[in-house]
Parts: C-alpha cells; structure tokens; sequence
C-alpha cells in the first residue's frame, strides 16, 4: 500500500510544475480552458474540506491545500497573459487584426504607390544595359543546377518547389519528437523512483520503531489506530469533489476539440496526473487492516484479526473511500481521453 501511496503523493506533489513552467516559456496561457481550472480548484477545495471531515491522514490534508494553492496560481497565470475573462474565447490573430475593411473610398490596388513625380528619363542603351546584366547574373546560378540530359526538349527541367518535402525538416522534427518522449519518461521515473525511496526509507523506520515496541509491549496489548469512521458530511463533500473533477476535465477536452490542437497543454501535467490518480486507486485497494498489521509486525501474520474482522474493516475502509475512488478512477479515464487527443494532434503542434 504505501509503495503506491508514496508514488502518488510524489506525483501529486510536482503534477502542476511541468503547467505553470509550459505558460511562463510561452508567455500564454491559450492551451488551459479557464472553465477547467475553476472547476479543478472548486473539487480540491471540496477535496479539503472532505479530507478534514472524514479524517484522513494529516499527509492528504496538506496536498489537498497544497493542489488549491497551485490551482490558484495557474489562475493568476491565465488572468495576467489573458485579462480578468472566464471566457475560453481564443483572441483574434495577428492577421486578422490586419485586414482593413473595403470602402467607397479605398483604391483598388492596396499597395499601389501614390507617388505620381514623374521619373528621370534613361535613354535606351542606359535603360537595356543594366537589365542585360541583371538578366544574366540571374540566369547564371541557375544553368549550374541544370543537369545534362535535361537539355533535351523531350526532358523538361525541373525546379525546386517550397512545397517539397525537406528530409532535413523531416529528421528533424522526428528528433524533436524523440527528445520530447524521453524527456517526459526520464521525469516521470524520476518522480517515481523518489517515490518508492521515500516509502523505503519509511518503511524501515516504521520496522525499527515496531522491533523495539516487540520488545516493550506484547501484541495483545499495542495500541491500534482509530478505526474508520464514517463523517456523513465529509462523504458529501467527498461526492461533490468527485463529480467536480469528472466535470472538470470536460471543458478542456472541448477546447482541444474546437482548436483541433493541444498546443499550450502540457503532457506531462497530465501524465503525472494520470500515474497519481492510478497509484491512488491501487494504494486504496491495497488497505491492510489494522489487525493484519499489528500481526504481521509481531510476527504472528493475520492471526491477530478475529473471525470476520479483517474482510469488516476492509470494507468500511472501501466504502469510506469510494467518493475518492469514483473521482480519481473516473479523472483517469478522461485523461486517456486526453492523451488520445496529443496523438490526434500531434501535426498541429508548432
């Protein structure tokens, strides 16, 4: 349990880093549906009051205030590159900005010059002599490039087009491609390997400090932790978190849509954000009763939990979180939605 746990608070820990960095290189926050934010930061604040409520360790309690306060900041992004909006609206273009109307009064030919001075007359030899030259000094790196055979009328030359696929360019952007991937893997296991050293270095803590209460106290008499309770508010609160993070990732999946790209959008936000919420769930599913514990630390394995005690308390653990099941399962989901949409996009990426 607490393998998957530590990954996950490891990734929740740094899940808004990759965002907030990816809006200040750009100078923009386009990418982010502000719809999505405000909802995201309405679930953690739920998500807080919850996890005080229900009783959940003091660790949950503090990211859950840790995730409000860094929504609150990618807000204050959004609201200093884009204006105080909650408009999703894209602002017009550079070159929608520049097309004037047509009047009555604008001349046909737009860039026409307007200078009507009459030119200094060149005599016919001055005028031909310099178009000669040009002529020639342009023709000349062209007959280089001209192949042999292709001085046959029924062999036409062949010019280079702009539209021709540059293999360079190709290469190129599948490099980029590559550095991209493994930059994100390298992070991702990174994250991960921090993870699963601090519940390494936890759990022998957590063996030496059980080894010297062996020794100190029988395992009849150890002292267990509060049992599970059941808050009726923290479960609405827990409820109404979940349906916000569902309903949260809906507006961004829109504004993908509509922008045919993912441009703006960090990949490894959300990627960090799908690993939390998946260790999460099996973090949830891997509870141990407090009884199986307290009898496999004394070495007695599950003989501590009376008939009937472990598979009891394992449930009202489950119940107990399945709000924060619904919602975690539910956000992982739709961030595969997601990830299908950088792989639909990917072309439309500058």
């Amino acid at each position: 349990m607490f393998a998957y746990s530590s990954i996950s608070i490891a990734c929740w820990i740094v899940v808004f880093s990759p965002q907030i960095i990816e809006n200040f290189r750009r100078h923009s926050a386009d990418g982010l549906s502000l719809i999505f934010l405000i909802i995201w930061l309405l679930g953690d604040v739920f998500n807080v009051i919850g996890a005080v409520l229900q009783g959940v360790i003091p660790t949950m309690t503090i990211l859950a205030v840790y995730y409000t306060i860094a929504d609150i900041v990618l807000l204050g992004q959004c609201f200093y590159y884009r204006g105080f909006t909650f408009s999703d609206a894209q602002p017009a273009t550079d070159d929608e900005n520049s097309v004037e109307e047509n009047t009555e009064d604008s001349p046909l030919l737009a860039h026409q010059s307007t200078d009507t001075r009459p030119s200094s007359r060149l005599t016919a030899a001055d005028a031909d002599q310099p178009r000669r030259s040009s002529s020639f000094s342009s023709f000349h790196p062209h007959l280089n490039q001209v192949d042999a055979r292709h001085l046959s009328p029924a062999t036409p030359p062949m010019t280079s087009s702009k539209s021709a696929v540059d293999p360079s360019a190709a290469h190129s952007g599948g490099k980029s491609s590559l550095r991209t991937f493994l930059t994100n893997f390298t992070a991702l296991v990174v994250v991960c390997a921090a993870g699963v050293l601090g519940w390494f270095l936890s759990t022998r803590a957590s063996d030496a400090h059980a080894s010297y209460q062996h020794h100190e106290t029988s395992p009849i008499s150890a002292n267990r932790t509060e049992e599970v309770r059941f808050d009726i508010w923290g479960q609405i609160s827990g409820y109404l978190c979940a349906v916000l993070y569902l309903g949260s990732r809906v507006p961004q999946l829109l504004l993908n849509y509509r922008r045919k790209s993912t441009e703006g959008v960090s990949l490894l936000f959300f990627l960090f954000a799908c690993v939390g919420n998946l260790t999460y769930v099996m973090s949830i599913f891997a509870f141990e009763p407090e009884c199986a514990r307290l009898g496999r630390q004394f070495g007695f394995g599950g003989q501590q939990c009376k008939a009937g005690e472990w598979s009891a308390e394992y449930r009202r653990y489950i119940l107990v979180n399945t709000s924060w099941l619904i919602g975690s399962a539910g956000t992982l989901l739709l961030d595969m939605t997601i990830f299908a949409q950088f792989w639909i996009y990917r072309k439309n990426v500058k």
